[in-house]
């Protein structure tokens, strides 16, 4: 049996399941490959990553499909909050600013000062969130939304940005690391914030301590072409290292 189906048979009985457990379960196969096969899995949205495993995306409650965003907002929940916080005093008044997707992204959206902004995001969640405000103007990208991640991409999508200049992005990764940098599991997706980065003044990466380490298949920036890099707890020291001989400002609590 492949190995990927077999990791999805143990989801289905366990619903949680831990990197040590597969270890056990694969004693002639690395860590390392481990890793990858669970970063596959969640690329396909068959599993969710969390710290030290993964989780099934099937509900124990009649076994129907779960919102796989709304599974997301409760993982790490407290980290995005302060990362989130971390990230306010960069949000100045007059400014266009670029809201990436992913549900630490919705966490700042929610502290977003009620000021004169002009907002650009590729997340119906982010942008409906920014509409409860009064005074930020907010438009969002159309194109083909995805549904594991709650995020425009597509073809259309790179049409509807084309000659957007941004004083600043916030960009979301699903994995960091220094050999792959700020990676996500969509080609489409990757596309769009290549671009976002490009054509961003201020390059900001809201990356919580769970996704250090880690890579997906599709690499949008490298770790030197972000100017600021905001996180819940301190890096390893060769990721502070980096970030201090390219003149990174890290940012964490």
């Amino acid at each position: 049996m492949d190995r990927k189906q077999r990791i999805l048979e143990l989801l289905d009985q366990k619903n949680t399941l831990y990197l040590r457990e597969l270890e056990t379960e694969f004693p002639e196969v690395s860590t390392m490959t481990l890793r990858r096969d669970l970063s596959g899995l969640e690329a396909m949205g068959q599993a969710i990553r969390i710290k030290g495993g993964v989780r099934s995306v099937k509900s124990l409650e009649g076994g129907r499909q779960e919102d796989v965003y709304d599974r997301r907002l409760a993982v790490n929940a407290e980290a995005k909050a302060k990362i989130a916080a971390l990230a306010v005093p960069f949000i100045e008044t007059g400014r266009s600013i670029f809201m990436d997707s992913g549900t630490t992204m919705l966490a700042l959206a929610r502290l977003l000062p009620d000021t004169n902004l002009s907002i650009l995001t590729s997340c119906p969640h982010v942008a409906l969130t920014v509409l409860k405000k009064y005074l930020p103007t907010v438009n969002i990208i159309g194109g083909q939304l995805n549904r594991l991640n709650a995020t425009v991409c597509g073809s259309q999508a790179m049409d509807f940005v084309k000659g957007y200049n941004f004083d600043v992005a916030f960009v979301v990764p699903s994995a960091f690391s220094l050999e792959n940098g700020l990676s996500c599991g969509n080609d489409s997706e990757c596309e769009l914030k290549r671009y976002i980065i490009q054509n961003a003044s201020m390059k900001i990466a809201l990356v919580d301590s769970g996704k250090f380490g880690k890579s997906m298949p599709f690499t949008f920036a490298s770790f030197s072409e972000i100017q600021i890099l905001i996180t819940d707890t301190k890096p390893e020291e060769d990721v502070m290292r980096f970030a201090e001989t390219h003149d990174i400002k890290i940012i964490y609590k």
